[in-house]
């Protein structure tokens, strides 16, 4: 039998970035996933902060040099890769001029979120899925992690519905206690219409704020893991509203087991599309 697929897509993961709850499970989960027997890709932001020559990344010439198109403006997709040798395990890069060359991540030394963090968003997002397909490595999971990736559910479910490499593919949305202040700007929606997404979809987004977003991603998930301890009760209330396969908040000790059998309840689980 051929090895179970995860795709991660996360926010950050340490050492690229500082140790945070969510950066350590995105380093260790992979890992763990892996050492239980099933192939695994991850992928994170090329963000300006990360010390390149340190951490040894490289173009990868073949998967870069196509356009994305975000708003009638084309942006490069720059893929890059570095291996955390003791977990025997590859992190590519999502890399871009316009918009990870800055030396912060999703916000500037005085906290303040960048104007463009939608279009980072979705130039992220779209990036993965497009190296995905020309890796043509089909995953059988896809496990989403943190804020910037919450618009991967619903491009699963609209952009790439009828792609080949994605058509059995189901997706798990981690929630994090990891908001972000402002809104995605007033534009996100009609972005968003530019790539397939309907007026029916975006309801839930009226205000895109970290809240609604976030409604976005369980709206469009298959299933759902509170990754932090503490999220806010709305949203649980919200989750449960659903309806959707949820796992509770895990703690340290046995969250990488409890994940794995997680995905494969998932992936044995019959879902309505």
């Amino acid at each position: 039998m051929d090895a179970k697929k995860v795709l991660f897509i996360t926010q950050e993961i340490t050492p690229y970035l500082p140790e945070s709850e969510s950066s350590i499970i995105c380093r260790d989960l992979p890992q763990g996933i892996q050492e239980r027997g099933k192939e695994i890709r991850t992928f994170m932001p090329k963000y300006g902060c990360i010390n390149e020559r340190r951490n040894q990344l490289h173009e990868v010439i073949r998967l870069s040099g196509m356009n994305l198109i975000i708003d009638d403006t084309d942006h490069p997709l720059i893929i890059k890769v570095a291996s955390i040798q003791s977990a025997r395990m590859q992190v590519y890069f999502i890399d871009n001029e316009d918009f990870f060359h800055r030396k912060a991540t999703v916000h500037d030394h005085n906290g303040y979120e960048f104007d463009d963090n939608d279009e980072r968003a979705i130039f992220y997002v779209r990036g993965v899925f497009e190296t995905i397909k020309k890796l043509r490595w089909i995953p059988d999971i896809i496990h989403c992690h943190g804020w910037l990736t919450a618009l991967a559910p619903i491009y699963l479910r609209r952009m790439y519905l009828d792609d080949p490499c994605f058509s059995k593919t189901k997706i798990v949305y981690s929630i994090y206690d990891l908001p972000f202040n402002s809104t995605l700007g007033n534009r996100l929606a009609e972005k968003l219409k530019q790539d397939g997404v309907t007026d029916k979809d975006l309801k839930i987004i009226e205000t895109p704020n970290f809240q609604s977003l976030t409604k976005l991603a369980i709206q469009f998930s298959d299933a759902l893991i509170q990754g932090s301890m503490y999220i806010d009760p709305q949203t649980i209330e919200h989750i449960e509203k659903s309806k959707k396969l949820f796992l509770a908040y895990q703690s340290s000790d046995n969250y990488i087991d409890t994940y794995n059998d997680f995905y494969d309840m998932l992936i044995a689980t019959k879902l309505k599309k």
